[in-house]
């Protein structure tokens, strides 16, 4: 009876209003939702209520799954609607299909907010006791995860899902799409190795873009930098600043309302298309390549952001994991050798995302792996750079001293 329960209570959704109202078209994509999720239809019952006070009646109905159940229930008066995925994992572990019904469900009905539950069931002497155990995927072969005591908030925003969960080690932890994004406890590794590379190898950065990082982990170690200007945050989703802004201060320090700094909701492409503004640097914080971030992971988005670089700069991104998604590291590698001279690859470890990590510092002139550590030294301490927590001038090294499988990704000899 082990299995998995997963419940949403959706608010205010922005779906054609048939899909609250007919039986028959709620049915159609609940059938074909679970279907493409590769579970097994077995029976089901749908009922669609009289209109009351004039206004039409919701739906209820259920589909019997051979590994247990769909319930569906709608109150298209208020525009809301609750779901309810069960599976059982006697034979095979199911869990991956019963996430990806709910999210397909999640994406149908688009609600403004969203409520969502997980819940893991038939165990007496399992561990959920220890907290809410939480996978996500490295590739179709390979998973990891991280238990959490509770989620502190779930919803729908315009854009994508949203997750703020709470985790003894991890601390509270930032979740888009079912993709771990930072966390207060480890940010520090992908944050101050996503920053402090490009930043220390130049001589003098005075701007900065960053596009996406709507937590603010980038931009707060960005403004460690006393030579920084000005830097521009350019988020598309602003729940994320938002939340990020009320439930992160641990991550962000303050950092969006730093006086150098300018923070714009509005689009990356949109935006880098549109500015005569030009940075030192830029810095691509986005969610992974088959998110709605993908557009951006283009050879036309680097060459608008090579457009934007001030002679000297550099753009830096991450790629992805070299061993769980090689090819995806290699393609993104070769496209953006096309557009920049140098493409300096380096990577670590990231607790949160359960991988060695894979990240570049791309330029026509800029090259970090040259940097040398003295150099590194004299700049952080002339900066006055203290309060880091993985970074130094050693670790500078080691981040551009690939393993030979990676080498041997990126055809560097």
């Amino acid at each position: 009876m082990q299995g998995l329960h997963l419940t949403a209570d959706l608010y205010n959704c922005n779906c054609a209003a048939e899909l609250l109202t007919r039986a028959d078209t709620l049915a159609d994509a609940c059938r074909t939702a679970t279907l493409d999720a590769g579970l097994t239809l077995v029976a089901e019952k749908w009922h669609t209520f009289p209109d009351y006070q004039g206004e039409p009646g919701g739906v209820t109905g259920t589909l019997l799954l051979a590994e247990s159940h769909l319930a569906v229930h709608t109150w298209p008066e208020r525009g809301n609607v609750t779901l309810d995925v069960y599976v059982c994992n006697f034979e095979q572990n199911n869990s991956d299909k019963a996430e990806r019904l709910m999210h397909a469900l999640l994406g149908a009905f688009n609600p403004e907010k969203a409520q969502c539950e997980r819940l893991l069931r038939g165990d007496e002497d399992g561990s959920s006791a220890n907290g809410e155990l939480i996978l996500e995927a490295l590739n179709q072969t390979s998973v990891y995860g991280h238990r959490f005591e509770r989620r502190l908030l779930a919803r729908q925003t315009p854009f994508q899902r949203l997750e703020l969960l709470q985790s003894a080690e991890l601390g509270r932890t930032l979740r888009l799409d079912d993709h771990f994004m930072t966390s207060e406890r480890d940010e520090f590794f992908y944050h101050e190795a996503l920053i402090h590379p490009a930043a220390l190898a130049h001589e003098q950065p005075a701007s900065a873009l960053i596009i996406g990082g709507g937590d603010g982990g980038a931009l707060e170690e960005v403004l460690k930098h006393p030579c920084i200007e000005r830097v521009t945050l350019v988020e598309i989703d602003a729940d994320v600043v938002q939340v990020s802004r009320d439930h992160l201060q641990a991550i962000h320090k303050g950092a969006f309302d730093h006086p150098k700094a300018e923070i714009r909701i509005e689009d990356g492409c949109s935006f880098l298309e549109r500015t005569q503004q030009q940075f030192d640097l830029v810095y691509l914080d986005l969610t992974d390549p088959e998110t709605p971030a993908g557009p951006l992971y283009t050879e036309t988005f680097f060459k608008h952001c090579k457009r934007v670089l001030q002679p000297g700069g550099a753009l830096v991104l991450h790629l992805g994991s070299p061993f769980h998604e090689p090819e995806q590291v290699k393609t993104l590698a070769a496209v953006l050798s096309d557009v920049f001279r140098h493409v300096n690859a380096y990577g670590l470890y990231i607790p949160l995302y359960g991988a060695y990590w894979s990240l570049a510092v791309v330029s026509d002139t800029l090259q970090p792996r040259q940097t040398q550590a003295a150099d590194i030294a004299h700049r952080l301490k002339t900066r006055n750079i203290t309060d880091l927590q993985y970074y130094n001038p050693g670790i500078h090294s080691a981040l551009f001293a690939l393993p030979n499988f990676y080498r041997k990704i990126l055809n560097i000899q």
